[in-house]
Parts: C-alpha cells; sequence; structure tokens
C-alpha cells in the first residue's frame, strides 16, 4: 500500500500518569508514515510511559515505543513489509531485511517493549503467536495485560462504530 489512499485500520497513543491510563487517538497518518506515528508520540508530553499501537488492515499490528535515544517498536509481522509502506519503514528502522517468503509469520523488534508495565516477552511472543486472531484483538490482549482494557475498549468502541 502506498500513495495517499486511506489504510484501514487505528492508531492509539496510551499514555500511563500517575498510575491512571488514557488512550487518545492518532491521526490517520500514523498508519501510513512510521516517521508520522513517531512524531505524534513525541509530541505526547507525560511524566510516565507513553507508546502508541497500531492495527493496520486487519493483517499486523506496531508498538512505537520513543524514548530520548530512538524509538523501540515492534511489528508482529515482518512478512507485512512486503505489502505495506510502514511496516518496511520499520524493518528499515530495525535494520532487517524484509522477508521473501509472505507465508511465515514472525515478529521483528523489541519483544520486551512493554515488559516494565507488566508484559514480559515471552508473555507477548504467545499473543503474537495466536495468528488465528486480528491484530485489534490482539491488541486489546495487551492491554488487558498490561491494564488498560476498558480504557483501550472505550476508545475503540468510538472509532470502530
Amino acid at each position: 500500500m502506498s500513495g495517499e489512499e486511506p489504510v484501514p485500520g487505528f492508531g492509539v497513543a496510551v499514555v500511563r500518569e500517575d498510575g491512571k491510563w488514557r488512550c487518545d487517538p492518532m491521526d490517520s497518518t500514523a498508519l501510513r508514515e512510521l516517521d508520522a506515528a513517531i512524531t505524534e508520540l513525541r509530541k505526547t508530553r507525560s511524566t510516565g510511559a507513553v507508546f502508541g499501537l497500531l492495527a493496520i488492515d486487519d493483517e499486523f499490528f506496531l508498538v512505537l515505543r520513543p524514548s530520548p535515544g530512538g524509538v523501540a517498536l515492534l511489528l508482529s509481522d515482518a512478512a507485512a513489509a512486503l505489502d505495506y509502506d510502514i511496516a518496511a519503514d520499520a524493518l528499515d528502522v530495525l535494520r532487517v531485511d524484509p522477508p521473501e517468503d509472505e507465508e511465515e509469520v514472525w515478529p521483528e523488534g523489541s519483544l520486551d517493549i512493554l515488559a516494565d508495565l507488566g508484559l514480559p516477552a515471552p508473555e507477548l511472543q504467545v499473543i503474537i503467536d495466536e495468528v488465528d486472531l486480528y491484530p485489534d484483538e490482539q491488541l486489546q490482549m495487551i492491554a488487558q495485560r498490561c491494564g488498560f482494557a476498558a480504557e483501550l475498549t472505550k476508545h475503540l468502541d468510538t472509532i470502530l462504530q
């Protein structure tokens, strides 16, 4: 998918501040352009955790977590880079070559991206391995494990109607 055509899916900026979670919508350009998603997350000011969850076209998800030294990210399916510019950009950031075959599904990036928020790498791997689930369902499992499922569900109820 390239160009300016809309990409189905959603982006959510997740913020944890003073022990409370908040989910804010991300602009639709965040689904097309990795730089746009990173820039939007960097504009979110918080003393706590800030990260983005992107579900793209019922195919894959991205977790982005900006830090002063760059950005940590996790792409749920490296093969998505064969069809989606944002996934190819994610692999570029990770300095990983795209796969040659679409048949294999494996994540690339930092599986421990949310470990400090209650989701260790092995558990995140289990969620990613649930290939029969849609990306929004996988992200809801992530939210459940980290403790912001109610906030994410409220947010999704408003954008997915």
